[in-house]
C-alpha cells in the first residue's frame, strides 16, 4: 500500500501496480468466494471474480428472479450455484451482497456457517455500523472486511470488460486471522477496481448515505425539477427547459469534469457561461451548506437508516416505491427527456 497527498491528508491507496491480479489470485487461491445475494452488485462482481481465475459460487433462493439471472449469465446448478445455505457452508471468503434490509433478514442463516477463519465480506459499511438497529454482530473469531465500488453494478462490470477499473473505498472492521488486509486487497483488484482508497466501515456508510441523498441521486433531482419548474413558468417550451437543464448537464458537461475536473470545464466554456457559473456557485453552496449539515447529522445518528429498515422492509414497500417511481417518470419534465432521447442516433440510445 502506498500514501498519496491530497490536500493536506495522506491517504492509504492501493493500485494494480503494487497489488497486480496475479497477486490477488495467489493470495485467494485456496478461497472458495461465495457470493451471497444476486441483485445489483452481485452479478457484476461475481462475474468479474469468475472472470479473473477465482473460484466463485452464488447463493440465491430457487426459484426466483435471481436465480434465473444467475443462470442466463453462466452459473450452473450444482457446480457453482447452489441453495443459500449450501453457498455460504463451502464458502471461506462470504459475500455478503444482499440489499441491506435482506442482509438483516438473512443474518440468522448466514451467521450460524460463520466458522473461525473465515472472511465475511461487504460493499457497504451499513449492517455493521449500524448493528444496534440491524443485530449483525460478526463473530470475534472471523475476519470482516469492505470494497465499496464507486458505482452501480453495471459500471463496475461495464468498465471491467472495458479493460479499465472503478474506484473503490476498502476497510478492514476485523482482523481475526492476520490475512483479513491481504484478503480484502485481492478482493478489491478481483471485483475490477482500478484503485482501492482506504477508510472505515463507518466513514463508508456515512459518506455514501450522504452522497446517495444529496449530489450523487436527491439533490440532483431536485435541482433539475426546481429549475425546470422554473424555466416553464416563464414561458419556455418543455423541450427547451429539459435540454437546458438536463440534456446539456449529462451530455455535454458532466462528462467533461469527469474526464478533467471542473476548473478545465469552466475554462472551456464561453466567457459568459465562466463568468455567471463562477458567480452563482458560491449563492448555491451558501444556500444548500446548511442542507447539507443537516443530512449528515441524521446520516450519523442512525435517523436515515431506521428509516429505511422500517419502510423497506414493510410489506407495501415495492407497491409504494413504484407510485413514486412512476410519479416521477410521468412528470412533464422526465416525459419531455423520454421525448429527447427518442430522437437521438439509435447508436446513441443505451439498450
Amino acid at each position: 500500500m502506498s500514501k498519496m497527498k491530497f490536500g493536506d491528508t495522506l491517504e492509504t491507496v492501493v493500485t494494480r501496480e503494487e497489488f497486480p491480479f496475479k497477486k490477488a489470485r495467489n493470495v485467494l487461491k485456496n478461497e472458495v468466494i461465495a457470493v451471497i445475494g444476486y441483485g445489483v452488485q452481485g452479478p457484476a462482481q461475481a462475474m468479474n471474480l469468475r472472470d479473473s481465475g477465482f473460484n466463485v459460487v452464488i447463493g440465491q433462493r430457487k426459484p426466483s428472479p435471481s436465480w434465473d439471472k444467475a443462470l442466463a449469465d453462466g452459473w450452473k446448478p450444482g457446480k457453482n450455484l447452489f441453495s443459500i445455505e449450501k453457498a455460504a457452508e463451502e464458502g471461506t471468503v462470504i459475500a455478503y451482497l444482499l440489499s441491506d434490509v435482506g442482509q438483516v433478514a438473512l443474518w440468522p442463516t448466514v451467521k450460524k456457517y460463520l466458522t473461525k477463519g473465515k472472511a465475511l465480506y461487504f460493499s457497504h459499511g451499513f449492517t455493521v455500523t449500524f448493528h444496534k438497529q440491524t443485530g449483525v454482530v460478526p463473530p470475534k473469531s472471523i475476519d470482516v472486511i469492505l470494497v465499496a465500488p464507486k458505482g452501480a453494478g453495471r459500471s463496475v462490470r461495464r468498465n471491467f470488460l472495458a479493460g479499465s477499473g472503478i474506484n473503490s473505498s476498502f476497510a478492514v472492521f476485523q482482523d481475526a486471522t492476520g490475512r483479513a488486509f491481504n484478503r480484502v486487497k485481492a478482493l478489491g483488484i478481483g471485483i475490477g477496481s482500478g484503485f482501492l482508497f482506504e477508510t472505515t466501515f463507518e466513514k463508508e456508510v456515512y459518506s455514501d448515505l450522504t452522497g446517495e441523498r444529496g449530489v450523487l441521486m436527491g439533490a440532483i433531482a431536485g435541482l433539475m425539477e426546481a429549475q425546470y419548474a422554473e424555466l416553464r413558468r416563464r414561458g419556455h417550451t418543455p423541450s427547451e427547459a429539459f435540454n437546458e437543464t438536463v440534456e446539456e448537464a449529462t451530455q455535454s458537461l458532466i462528462p467533461l469534469i469527469g474526464e478533467n475536473g471542473m476548473d478545465w470545464m469552466f475554462a472551456n466554456c464561453s466567457t459568459t457561461a465562466q463568468r455567471g457559473a463562477l458567480d452563482w456557485k458560491g449563492k448555491f453552496r451558501k444556500a444548500v451548506a446548511p442542507v447539507f449539515k443537516e443530512l449528515y447529522q441524521k446520516v450519523k445518528k442512525g435517523e436515515e437508516t431506521r428509516r429505511v429498515l422500517k419502510s423497506n422492509s414493510g410489506p407495501d414497500y415495492k407497491k409504494n416505491l413504484k407510485r413514486e417511481l412512476d410519479e416521477i417518470k410521468n412528470s412533464e419534465m422526465w416525459r419531455a427527456g423520454a421525448k429527447v432521447r427518442s430522437l437521438r442516433p439509435e447508436k446513441w440510445q443505451k439498450k
